[in-house]
């Protein structure tokens, strides 16, 4: 522990940064050398999350609290506004700076460009810093110095473009002469309304950056060379399941680049594959930037009279796993009990909803944001409005995918579908089972209940979704 009982503090303002290594703004805060107080701001528009990453957000603010502990610092806790809660703690500490990392969703950068402004205006230092993406999302231009539009000449520009090496935690962090006041993270309960479901999730969640280090070492130690080949199979722990930990920061993308890049140096067969996933991260980011209404608006021009239907009974049904397509609703219950959903089953159930039952992709893509313990704004709307047709890269934009055909190619044995429809088997799996335990009990849900018959059938509901396409164009 090291304090300096002259400097005046800094405060250093965590957001989706939860993490000590290759840390941009704690290590530009650090070189200072001036003493540090580390912040955490429940502000209206974190209080906007939805349940399922408000909670994991939690558990993460918990994880870091203690890896800060562990040196000998504190995360100070606040609720408020913003800016309101910055000047009672300049004013309460002293400190004459405040550092943060980027955002880029609108809101964020909206409430820290206003942040940035006043602070100045009161002679506080205010800085960001980069560090949530790659690169920032102005530095990837095309030849016309534009933004790209599609993800596949944005990989080419981003492949061989230099990252900057990831920067080590700081050695040891200065404390103050004194600490504001925090309040106590149970008494903000951000897990209250997931209720019981809470219990049912925290098995699957890795939380911390100790156990995204550990994940990302035995991805590529033990998966990566098949993960090409085996990505897409619903049934297989294939994936790096590091989307739950880059939601939070609790590790950075560029730790991820550069240890993928040296797998795929050494002849890992996948780590190219690995990479292309988390540079349409990049891309996702790079789109809400530039298109700050990619998140509720069509992204493509003419997409506004489309008919897709508003919230309905059939879309309430997808939401329970409910649609007697037995890929989909397999999809739907493992977002319940673990939080998060395979992403080729994501693209499978978003392309049910917003074709076969021809409803809204703002439907879903609500539904993902509270459901999701690794949603990102970003990724979700752009994997949304790519599914629906009317997003970036979406080509062919009329693709249906077929849950019975994914199901033949992608989970060949039902192990997928077992796992987590209960009312597929004579003896269901524990996950099918823990799915009823996690559901609000108002949903009245049983797993000794009849399976549903289909909603529509497959045929049916291309035929519709193609007829709208056709009259679209007409």
């Amino acid at each position: 522990m090291f304090a300096d009982m002259s400097a005046q503090p800094l405060l250093v303002w965590f957001r989706r940064d939860l993490r000590l290594n290759d840390h941009p703004m704690l290590t530009a805060a650090v070189q200072e050398g001036r003493p540090l107080i580390p912040v955490f701001i429940l502000d209206p528009e974190t209080e906007e999350i939805g349940a399922a990453a408000k909670w994991r957000l939690g558990l993460a603010l918990a994880a870091f609290a203690e890896s800060l502990g562990a040196m000998g610092q504190r995360l100070v806790l606040r609720r408020g506004p913003a800016l309101e809660t910055l000047r009672a703690l300049i004013s309460e500490s002293n400190a004459t700076g405040v550092y943060w990392t980027r955002a880029y969703d609108p809101a964020s950068r909206a409430r820290d460009s206003a942040i940035k402004e006043a602070l100045r205006a009161e002679g506080i230092e205010a800085q960001s810093h980069p560090g949530f993406t790659l690169h920032e999302p102005w530095q990837v231009e095309t030849g016309q110095g534009g933004c790209y539009r599609v993800y596949s000449p944005f990989w080419r520009a981003v492949k061989d473009r230099p990252v900057a090496a990831p920067l080590p935690a700081p050695a040891r962090l200065l404390i103050p002469a004194a600490w504001p006041r925090s309040d106590k993270l149970d008494d903000w309960r951000l897990g209250a309304a997931m209720r019981r479901g809470a219990a049912v999730c925290a098995p699957y969640q890795h939380v911390g950056e100790p156990a995204a280090q550990d994940r990302l070492a035995a991805f590529l130690d033990q998966k990566v060379a098949g993960y090409r080949a085996a990505r897409d199979l619903m049934g297989e722990d294939a994936t790096s399941g590091l989307s739950e930990n880059l939601t939070y920061g609790e590790i950075s993308p560029r730790t991820i680049w550069h240890a993928g890049f040296r797998a795929m140096q050494q002849g890992a067969a996948g780590a190219e594959h690995f990479l292309k996933e988390l540079v349409w991260r990049e891309f996702a980011w790079h789109l809400l930037y530039h298109f700050p209404t990619l998140a509720d608006q069509n992204w493509r021009e003419g997409w506004d009279a489309f008919p897709w239907r508003g919230d309905n009974e059939d879309a309430e049904r997808w939401r329970r796993g409910l649609t007697g397509e037995p890929l989909v609703d397999a999809a739907m219950r493992q977002m319940y009990v673990t939080g998060t959903m395979h992403n080729r089953a994501r693209m499978i159930a978003a392309s049910y909803l917003t074709k076969h039952l021809m409803t809204d992709w703002r439907v879903g893509l609500r539904w993902f944001a509270d459901c999701l313990t690794d949603w990102d704004p970003a990724a979700n709307a752009m994997g949304w409005q790519w599914v629906a047709g009317c997003g970036p890269d979406a080509a062919p934009y009329f693709r249906i995918f077929n849950p019975a055909g994914q199901a033949d190619k992608f989970d060949v044995d039902a192990r997928y579908r077992r796992r987590f429809v209960a009312e597929l088997s004579r003896t269901p799996e524990p996950e099918a089972i823990a799915y009823f335990r996690a559901v609000p009990k108002r949903w009245g849900l049983d797993p000794a209940q009849p399976y549903p018959a289909p909603l529509i059938s497959l045929d049916a509901g291309r035929r519709r979704a193609l007829e709208a396409y056709e009259q679209r164009n007409a």
